[in-house]
C-alpha cells in the first residue's frame, strides 16, 4: 500500500534528475568540440609546415595552406591568426615552424577571449650544412 506522502515524487525527481543528464551531456559535447577543434588546428599546423617545408615552396604557401585547411573545417576566426616562419633547433636543424593562434570554443563554436597556441614544424628541405 502506497503512502500519500510519496505521491507526485516522482514527477519531481525525473525533472531534478533529467536537468542533471542533459547538463553532463553538453558538457561531454562541449569537451568533445574542443578536442575537434584542437586535432583540426594540429592537422592545420603540421600540413602548413609540410607545404612550407618543401624546396620550391614561396614564403606564403604555408600560411595560405593552413589558412585554407582551417576554413575548410571551421569558422573564419579560427584563421585569423596564423604566422610562418623558419628557424633553426638546437641541434641546428632548419625547420618550417607554422603558428595558430585561435579562440578557445567554450559555448559552442562561441565563447571568450581565451586563445590557444598550436605549433606545427617541418623538415626543411632547404638544409644548409655547416661548414
Amino acid at each position: 500500500m502506497r503512502r500519500r506522502t510519496d505521491r507526485g515524487s516522482a514527477v519531481a525527481e525525473f525533472v531534478m534528475v533529467s536537468g542533471l543528464v542533459v547538463l553532463l551531456g553538453m558538457g561531454v559535447f562541449q569537451l568533445g568540440l574542443v578536442v575537434y577543434v584542437r586535432n583540426t588546428l594540429i592537422a592545420a599546423a603540421a600540413e602548413g609546415a609540410r607545404t612550407g617545408a618543401h624546396a620550391d615552396a614561396a614564403a606564403g604557401d604555408a600560411v595560405a595552406r593552413t589558412t585554407g585547411f582551417i576554413s575548410d573545417t571551421l569558422p573564419a576566426a579560427y584563421a585569423r591568426q596564423v604566422s610562418s616562419t623558419r628557424s633553426r633547433t638546437s641541434q641546428g636543424v632548419a625547420v618550417v615552424e607554422v603558428t595558430i593562434e585561435a579562440p578557445v570554443p567554450v559555448i559552442g563554436l562561441l565563447g571568450p577571449a581565451g586563445t590557444m597556441t598550436i605549433t606545427g614544424r617541418a623538415f626543411d628541405e632547404r638544409q644548409v650544412s655547416a661548414p
